[in-house]
C-alpha cells in the first residue's frame, strides 16, 4: 500500500510540475516565453488612431465591429468608406463577387514606434488573412501600424484596404503614392487567390521573395521570369499552374514600377515578422503535443492503479 501511495504522490508531482496549457473551459493556452528588452524605439510626434467603417452599416452592426476593435465608440477619430471609394481600387483586380454592393469592411489603424514593424489582427474576415494584409500594405508605403480589420459578419475583406489608405492619408496628412495602392491591391488579390490553394503563408512568402528581386526581374524576359517563379515555389514545396504563373508575371511588372530600395526595406521588414510569427505557432503546436504526450502518459498511469485496486 505504500508503495502505491508513493505512486499517487507522484503522479500528482507530475501534474503540478506540468505549465498551464489548458484553461478550464478546455481551450488550449499557451504563454510563449518573453523576448529580452530592447532600447525603446522613437515615437511618432503624435499618438494618432482612426477607425473607418464601412459605409453601409447599421447602428449595431457598427457597435459589432467596436467590439472587435475593442473600443467604445467616440474614443477615437471615426471615417467611413463607400462602396464606390472602394470599387475605385479593386475594379479590374477582384472579382465583382468578392467586391459586393456594399462598404461592410471596416479597419482601426493606430501608428506604432518607428521600427515596430506591423501589428494585423482579423475578425470576421474569411478570404484575406493577417500576413497578406501586412505584406499589400508594405507595397502601399505602410509601416510600422497596428490594424484591425473587422466586420459583423463574415466577409472576404478585400475592400479593407481602402479603409487602411485612408486613415494612413488622414493621421499623416500625406498622401500614398497611387501606383502603390494599386499594385497593393494586385497583390491582395493574388496572394488571396494562391492563397486558397497553397495556404497564405506560401503564396505570401513567395510574392515577397519576387519583390527582393525586382533589381533582376526588370532585365528578364516573361520566360526567364517564369523559370525564376517555379524555383521559387519548389523552395516552398509548391507546383503552380500556368495562369497563377501568369499572375505572379504581371504582379512583378507592375511593382517593377515602384522604388525598389525602398520597396526592398519594407519587405525584409515583413519577412522578419512573418519569420518570428511562423515560429512561434511552431513552437505551440510542439508544446502542445508534448503536453497532449505527457496528459496521455499520466491517463495510462491512473488506468493501470485502477487495475491494481480493482476499481
Amino acid at each position: 500500500m505504500k508503495k502505491l501511495l508513493c505512486a499517487v504522490l507522484a503522479a500528482l508531482l507530475l501534474f503540478g510540475a506540468l505549465p498551464t496549457a489548458f484553461a478550464e473551459d478546455g481551450v488550449a493556452t499557451v504563454v510563449l516565453p518573453a523576448e529580452e528588452e530592447s532600447a525603446a524605439p522613437v515615437q511618432p510626434a503624435v499618438n494618432q488612431s482612426r477607425a473607418v467603417l464601412g459605409a453601409d452599416l447599421t447602428p449595431d452592426q457598427a457597435a459589432l465591429v467596436y467590439q472587435a476593435f475593442g473600443l467604445t465608440r467616440g474614443s477615437v477619430i471615426e471615417l467611413t468608406v463607400t462602396n464606390a471609394e472602394e470599387r475605385q481600387y479593386l475594379q479590374g483586380y477582384v472579382s465583382e463577387a468578392l467586391i459586393g454592393t456594399r462598404s461592410i469592411s471596416s479597419v482601426y489603424v493606430e501608428l506604432l514606434p518607428t521600427g515596430a514593424n506591423m501589428d494585423v489582427r482579423t475578425s470576421n474576415i474569411t478570404w484575406c488573412t493577417p500576413e497578406m494584409y501586412m505584406s499589400a500594405l508594405a507595397t502601399a508605403g505602410i509601416t510600422d501600424a497596428k490594424v484591425i480589420v473587422a466586420s459583423p459578419f463574415a466577409v472576404s475583406g478585400t475592400a479593407a484596404l481602402t479603409g487602411v489608405y485612408k486613415a494612413y492619408e488622414d493621421m499623416t496628412g500625406k498622401k500614398l503614392d497611387d501606383l502603390a495602392k494599386a499594385v497593393s491591391t494586385q497583390e491582395l488579390s493574388i496572394t488571396g487567390g494562391l492563397a486558397q490553394e497553397i495556404g497564405s503563408m506560401d503564396s505570401t512568402s513567395i510574392v515577397n521573395d519576387l519583390k527582393l528581386m525586382l533589381d533582376e526581374t526588370k532585365t528578364m524576359t516573361d520566360e526567364e521570369m517564369r523559370r525564376e517563379i517555379v524555383a521559387i515555389a519548389k523552395q516552398y514545396n509548391v507546383s503552380l499552374t500556368d495562369n497563377q504563373i501568369g499572375q505572379l508575371i504581371a504582379l512583378c511588372r507592375s511593382l517593377e514600377g515602384l522604388d525598389p530600395d525602398a520597396l526592398r526595406q519594407r519587405v525584409e521588414d515583413v519577412q522578419n515578422t512573418l519569420n518570428k510569427v511562423s515560429e512561434a505557432k511552431t513552437q505551440v503546436v510542439g508544446f502542445i503535443q508534448t503536453v497532449s504526450k505527457v496528459v496521455s502518459s499520466v491517463r495510462e498511469f491512473f488506468d493501470r492503479i485502477r487495475d491494481i485496486i480493482g476499481m
